[in-house]
């Protein structure tokens, strides 16, 4: 009996050990396929990344060229400078006063615009165009173009508000806290709110129309099939608009800069950290600033993914 099972169990464990054989080769396929890109990813990415820390840990000199020491026992003095600032915690109140500002009006007017370039009408393709014309400026043009709409004297606000004996015609919006911010809020706001559109419409899309069909005939209000139909389905296309939009708000950069230079409680981490790099040639402490910046969004995309992340998963499941 053993010697008939015993070609039966050689010939299993040829199997085995042929497929163990194919895996690993698999794998080392795999890895090669992928190497081009990490690599890529190390250049591009990981390089800068630690180039920065680097730089963060020591202090340069703004008038020898190349000359440099340790900043401290750890190479942590700017890190703790930092930390100390009171600049850089009104920088870190102003980024994230800006980001949920911005991210909650986003989402209400994109997902009210999203709503409106799914419904079927006559000039939806139009409508569709239009709406997305401001996400297609450039973020430098569109702070030029508001720039120029909140100007005290010639701007086309205060000269709307004089015409119609409003108050606020006088306003020096960009000279003083805090109209600046609610200008650089309402101007990314205009810019990004289609970005946002644009996402919860694919999720839009791709909700039956026979569930809206059936509530109908079930006698449901508008008001009932957007509150117990649209909106739960749209849960997971809302999510990763907010997670987007939230990363990307965190760390703005070019908007405050041409707007109001950071003026007037605009300043935001990363307009703080381009200033001490680039005007002040405090290349260690400016250096210092960026880590701690990419360290405050990773912090939140891991938060976010930790949280929302599963919530995405689970609703995708459902």
């Amino acid at each position: 009996m053993e010697a008939a099972t015993a070609p039966v169990k050689q010939q299993r464990t040829r199997r085995r050990s042929a497929r163990g054989s194919a895996d690993r080769a698999e794998r080392r396929l795999a890895m090669y396929m992928v190497s081009p890109s990490m690599l890529l990813i190390a250049v591009v990415a990981v390089y800068p990344i630690g180039y920065a820390i680097w730089l963060s840990l020591h202090e340069y000199s703004v008038r020898v060229p190349g000359l440099h020491r340790w900043a401290g026992p750890l190479g942590l003095r700017n890190y703790q400078t930092a930390l100390q600032s009171s600049e850089f915690w009104d920088a870190f109140k102003t980024t994230f006063i800006f980001t949920g500002a911005s991210v909650v009006l986003e989402l209400v007017l994109g997902l009210a615009m999203a709503i409106a370039m799914h419904s079927a009408f006559k000039g939806r393709g139009l409508l569709r165009t239009v709406i997305l014309v401001p996400w297609a400026v450039l973020t430098v043009v569109t702070a030029i173009t508001w720039r120029s709409i909140f100007e005290p004297d010639l701007g086309f606000a205060n000269t709307v508000l004089k015409a119609l004996h409003l108050p606020g015609g006088h306003t020096v919006w960009l000279g003083q806290k805090p109209e600046a911010l609610f200008v650089m809020i309402f101007a990314d706001v205009w810019k990004t709110a289609p970005f946002m559109a644009l996402l919860i419409l694919a999720g839009l899309q791709v909700i039956p129309d026979d569930i809206y069909e059936a509530a109908k005939v079930d006698g449901s209000t508008a008001w009932q099939r957007f509150t117990k139909i649209t909106l739960p389905l749209l849960r997971p296309a809302i999510l990763v608009a907010l997670i987007f939009r939230t990363l990307d708000a965190l760390r703005i950069f070019d908007l405050p800069y041409v707007l109001t230079g950071g003026s007037n409680g605009t300043t935001t981490l990363s307009l703080i950290a381009h200033q001490e790099l680039t005007t002040n040639r405090l290349i260690g402490y400016g250096s210092a600033l960026s880590v701690l910046t990419f360290v405050i969004v990773m912090a939140v995309s891991f938060i976010y993914i930790r949280t929302v992340g599963g919530n995405i998963r689970s609703l995708a499941e459902d």
